[in-house]
């Protein structure tokens, strides 16, 4: 269209020589929340927001500029600021106040009798439930990318996000189940996947499950990550190694490895956007370039990096489509959509039956990662003793600890059980939804911290 013409020209004067790229991002998006808290509709927030911003990278400098508004004359005002930082001049040429983007469908907010039915479901199951918290979120963004050289990308994307948090107590002991159910889905799909078996349930039967468990015992044994555990030590221990800035500042383990073998045979690494209602997924990045499968370690072997523009350039590395950014505010940086590992052939059960005495782990929790050496330590908030080729009593105070290239050079077995697991991302002060995923995986041997009681 004419509008959008006489942007990406303005766009284009600014590009050359020493600035190698320029564009224009325009967003306008909606969300809504509830928390319910202990038996009570603690908060509710609804919000709007629409904005853009221009940039244009010279050398390793990203010269930037952000406006709240979505027309034209607002366009131009931040084109306008970011030539005068580049020392270039820029025309208005009558700019108009016409919108640049389409009005957003509105949502309606999530229901608070919801809410209310799913604590009173969870209360009647169980009589040693003290406290139980909620939170959904529905949210949408609508963002248009213009490029250099008249390209133009636009994408929408809706997400639900339904988080629970279980306490119960049995004789002054207090334990703790989460689960969280994270989509990106028109609201009233999410609402259908929303079912009890799915969230609140498993939190509860988790919490339940901790008041059984024995201390953990320390020691250094095979660990099978299961499906559920949701790849967070692959997104953690590995994933951000591979984001081509980490890289390039000479903080990842993985830097000057690319054609190395870096893990087991038996492993294939890959990051896919593109995959239906994944709460990473997208269009098109937020630098308007469009993607498939980026296929990360191949059979062990270190294949690509995950770049944006800036680092593709700087790198010369190939484009792969995750450049992201939390908002029109922020710049872009490369990282991860949906990453996962490819399932293998092997049952999960024929990875228990394997082990005289090691650890399974179905649920992760928090942790620390360095990503220079790619030590690490990990929560685990639900696991089991494996004893005989058998799944023996749930163990509770433990964590995980290793380094994460050696536990992929170490992984011994990989099941068909690919399983996915949503999450917030953070990174450089921006937060963006990712998924993280793996079959289940047999380690030869991780330290295992807990008690030797």
């Amino acid at each position: 269209m004419e509008l959008y013409s006489r942007l990406q020209e303005a766009l284009d004067s600014l590009v050359g020589g020493d600035i190698y790229h320029g564009d224009l991002y325009i967003q306008s998006g909606v969300s809504h929340s509830l928390h319910f808290d202990d038996g009570t509709l603690e908060e509710v927030t609804s919000s709007a927001a629409e904005g853009l911003s221009c940039r244009l990278l010279r050398g390793e400098n990203s010269l930037f500029a952000y406006l709240a508004g979505k027309d034209e004359a607002t366009a131009f005002t931040a084109m306008s600021a970011v030539a005068e930082r580049a020392g270039l001049s820029l025309a208005r040429n009558g700019a108009s106040q016409e919108k640049l983007l389409r009005p957003l469908e509105p949502i309606e907010p999530p229901e608070s009798d919801f809410l209310r039915e799913m604590n009173e479901l969870v209360r009647k199951e169980s009589p040693l439930v003290r406290q139980v918290s909620l939170r959904y979120s529905l949210s949408r963004k609508r963002i248009l990318i213009l490029g250099p050289g008249g390209t133009a990308a636009e994408d929408e994307r809706s997400y639900g996000n339904f988080t629970v948090n279980v306490i119960v107590e049995r004789g002054g002991e207090l334990q703790t189940g989460y689960e969280v159910l994270a989509r990106q889905l028109p609201p009233e799909r999410f609402r259908q996947e929303l079912q009890p078996e799915n969230v609140v349930l498993p939190a509860l039967r988790r919490a339940l499950l901790m008041l059984d468990a024995a201390p953990c015992p320390a020691g250094t044994m095979p660990v099978i990550l299961s499906g559920q555990a949701g790849g967070t030590m692959i997104h953690e221990a590995c994933g951000h190694g591979l984001e081509a800035d980490i890289v390039q500042k000479d903080y990842s383990v993985y830097r000057n490895s690319l054609g190395e073998k870096v893990a087991s045979p038996l492993v294939t690494l890959v990051d896919d956007p593109t995959l239906p209602g994944h709460y990473g997924s997208y269009g098109c990045d937020d630098e308007g370039f469009r993607t498939g499968r980026t296929v990360l370690i191949e059979e062990g072997v270190l294949k690509r990096f995950l770049t944006d523009v800036q680092t593709s350039h700087r790198g010369n590395l190939p484009k792969t489509g995750n450049g992201r950014r939390q908002s029109y505010r922020s710049l872009p940086q490369p990282r991860m959509s949906n990453t996962f590992i490819l399932p293998g052939k092997d049952r999960s059960e024929s990875l228990i039956d394997s082990i005289k005495r090691g650890l399974l782990v179905v649920k992760m929790g928090g942790g620390e990662v360095d990503p220079t050496t790619g030590n690490f330590v990990f929560q685990i908030t639900e696991g089991y003793l494996i004893d005989k080729g058998q799944v023996a009593q749930p163990v509770r105070g433990a964590l995980l600890s290793g380094n994460g290239p050696q536990a992929l050079r170490d992984i011994r077995a990989v099941g068909s059980d690919l399983h996915f697991e949503p999450g917030l991302c953070g990174k450089g002060g921006q937060s963006v939804p990712v998924t993280d995923g793996q079959p289940s995986l047999l380690i030869g041997g991780l330290v295992v911290g807990g008690s030797d009681t």
